[in-house]
């Protein structure tokens, strides 16, 4: 038998194959079923700090605020007795999964502000969480930002999240970054435990019609996974730091790959949300297949063997693939015509 065991963030987990934040981990039936399909843990979609400042807005305009002026309208809208709050909801759904799930809960959060990513990382870690993700959005969109100035920023979350909580934190990363070893392992200095490469930021669309810029949400493809392959198999020896990849793998070839590159874990949501959680058990049974045809006895025996440190042509990953795909290209038939 091969052992698929795999270590992420401290936790021992059965196999490397994760489903990542996506609807399927907002309800308590889907979440059943990823864990019944084989899913050695589950990530949940962020807690957001802007959805929770703005209903607390709303809540303080209507239900709190209504009589200033108007004495009569303090009953207008009566203040529910009951009513779960968009945090409450969040933090009751993770109480819930880690009471119905035997696997491992990732909890994640997108904070705005210092104090609320410390508020809500302490309430994650009360409500059970085993590790927690913090998704820094962050569009480096002002001129007089510099790039030391945004990795400062991630640091000084970190940091001050660190000594706030106990449990286990990895950062997602965009690939925006100028030096990624690099600021992954001032990461690895400031107490990160992990890092998943690399985040999806949806990408605005502009409406020709109304010429608006409307939100668009497109799931991965395949073409997405080499990105993160090979940053994996750069980074992996260079840094102590769990390893995860999210983004783009939808095929088994494609995961096979990037634990061969050094990743520890490999995220699946878009080919679940496309083909069925089914599809989280066709991967395992074909990673498996892949293993005991080339002689694998674990996981960790593969783990890292193709990433750069190991690689038979280092140069490979980084300028000579460059040369050498121009070189090798060529024009179909037709198109000089």
């Amino acid at each position: 038998m091969v052992d698929l065991t795999t270590e992420y963030l401290g936790l021992k987990l059965a196999h490397p194959l994760v489903p990542s934040a996506s609807p399927l981990s907002k309800n308590l039936d889907s979440a059943r079923q990823l864990e019944d399909a084989g899913a050695s843990a589950l990530v949940l979609s962020s807690l957001f700090e802007e959805k929770i400042e703005a209903e607390m807005q709303q809540m303080e305009r209507f239900f709190y605020g209504q009589g200033i002026g108007y004495g009569e309208a303090d009953s207008f809208h009566p203040v529910p007795d009951q009513v779960l709050t968009y945090q409450e909801q969040y933090l009751e759904h993770l109480q819930q999964l880690k009471s119905a799930l035997k696997i491992p809960v990732i909890a994640s959060l997108n904070g705005t502000s210092l104090g609320g990513w410390i508020e809500y990382g302490q309430a994650l870690q009360q409500a059970g969480a085993d590790a927690l993700e913090l998704n820094i959005y962050h569009l480096a969109a002002n001129i007089a930002e510099s790039s030391e100035a945004v990795e400062t920023r991630y640091l000084e979350i970190l940091r001050e999240l660190k000594s706030k909580v106990s449990i286990p934190l990895t950062l997602k990363l965009g690939p925006q970054f100028s030096s990624p070893i690099h600021f992954a392992q001032r990461l690895q200095e400031a107490g990160a435990d992990g890092i998943a490469i690399f985040n999806r930021f949806y990408q605005p669309d502009i409406d020709l019609e109304t010429l608006q810029v409307v939100p668009k949400l497109e799931l991965s493809t395949a073409a997405e996974a080499l990105l993160r392959i090979r940053w994996t198999a750069l980074l992996y020896g260079r840094v102590k730091l769990s390893l995860a990849v999210t983004g783009g793998f939808h095929e088994t070839a494609d995961v096979i790959k990037a634990l061969l590159a050094g990743a520890d874990v490999v995220h699946l949501c878009s080919v679940l949300l496309a083909r069925g959680i089914g599809q989280l058990s066709q991967i395992h049974s074909e990673l498996i297949e892949w293993l005991e045809a080339h002689e694998y006895e674990s996981i960790k025996q593969m783990k890292g063997s193709v990433s750069q440190q190991h690689s038979i042509d280092p140069s490979l990953y980084e300028r000579a693939n460059y040369v050498q795909v121009l070189d090798s290209y060529t024009p179909a038939s037709g198109v000089l015509r």
